[in-house]
């Protein structure tokens, strides 16, 4: 879809848009991106189009941490702070949750376990309800404003760069995304993407962060503080089914009440957390020895954690919208070698 962005060629002319929009989730690499897109809009003359979005995951995110005294920020906090600090009002940072029917005639946040429980599989590569539908959505849903407000105005679509800090290291199908391209177009916008740092490896993301001081999420160290990026090696939901072995068998030590409840949504369901492993046997390999060390144990007492369980417990006595199809003839791999030290 290359050919049919507003930038003939393969990279955007930012001065060619009037919403540029900075995905910002937390980690490292959304940094380095914002990094690039505010050097780059600051050259061209347009930082004042620039807009940061994240999309919250209620209880499913890294939360805050306190340690020794020092609090630790969420990835929503910290989120926030990088789009500050480079230099993006707070008027034009936007923080959306996915909303749900409450039964009362209001609304309440969708978690995205609750909504697994409710469709009845959990995600996979083909069925990505995660990013489609607790972000992707969530941040076209933020801009109708500004492209209501800029419509009538320009007297044509309004444009929209979409700016990711996607990396084409951390997977095939990421190395073949175009780092340029469209993605949508209709009367109102049109939108294309952009992922600056595609061709950038983590060594180089490691070295910004040194270079210009930046602060990165806890979740990335041995134990909040270590500052040792010994950690998780991205820094995704607490529980992602495109984590390693050895970053989901972190979530579970870190987060086990997380693991308790997603291993309750399989029990029921019948369906797997991964494909390859449920979570009910990442919970018993994170007890074997070999196991990476936790550094910190969140308790999850919190009422967003306590009405997450309600609404669970809730969602998992309807009938769920799909059916499992897990691959049951697929041999899984042999257990013991999975856990690296």
């Amino acid at each position: 879809m290359t050919s049919n962005t507003i930038t003939p060629g393969p990279m955007p002319d930012l001065t060619d848009y009037d919403i540029i929009c900075g995905n910002l989730s937390g980690g490292a690499d959304s940094r380095a991106m914002q990094h690039v897109l505010m050097e780059a809009a600051r050259a061209a003359g347009v930082a004042d189009r620039v807009w940061t979005f994240h999309a919250t995951l209620g209880p499913m995110e890294w939360p805050a941490v306190t340690v020794g005294g020092r609090r630790y920020a969420s990835v929503a906090e910290l989120a926030a702070r990088q789009s500050r600090e480079s230099g993006v009002p707070r008027s034009r940072h936007l923080e959306r949750t996915k909303m749900r029917d409450d039964g009362a005639g209001g609304q309440e946040p969708y978690d995205l376990l609750t909504y697994t429980a409710l469709y009845g599989r959990f995600m996979r590569l083909g069925t990505r309800y995660c990013t489609k539908g607790f972000k992707e959505q969530l941040e076209e849903a933020s801009h109708t404003l500004e492209v209501r407000r800029l419509r009538p105005l320009l007297g044509r679509p309004v444009r929209v760069l979409k700016v990711l800090g996607l990396r084409g290291e951390e997977s095939a199908t990421r190395a073949r995304r175009p780092a340029y391209r469209s993605v949508k177009s209709n009367a109102s916008r049109h939108v294309d993407e952009w992922l600056p740092v595609k061709a950038w490896t983590k060594a180089q993301v490691r070295e910004l962060h040194a270079e210009q001081d930046y602060e990165w999420h806890w979740c990335y160290d041995s134990e909040p503080g270590a500052g040792d990026w010994l950690g998780s090696s991205r820094c995704s939901c607490s529980s992602c089914f495109l984590a390693s072995r050895r970053d989901s068998l972190l979530g579970v030590l870190r987060r086990p009440r997380i693991a308790e409840a997603t291993a309750l949504v399989e029990q029921v369901r019948g369906d797997s957390f991964r494909p390859d492993i449920s979570m009910a046997d990442l919970i018993a390999l994170s007890r074997k020895p070999g196991a990476p060390r936790p550094g910190v144990v969140i308790e999850d007492e919190g009422p967003d954690f306590a009405r997450m369980m309600e609404r669970l417990h809730w969602a998992l006595e309807q009938e769920p919208r799909r059916l499992p199809e897990l691959a049951l003839s697929a041999p899984r791999r042999a257990l013991l070698p999975l856990i690296t030290p």
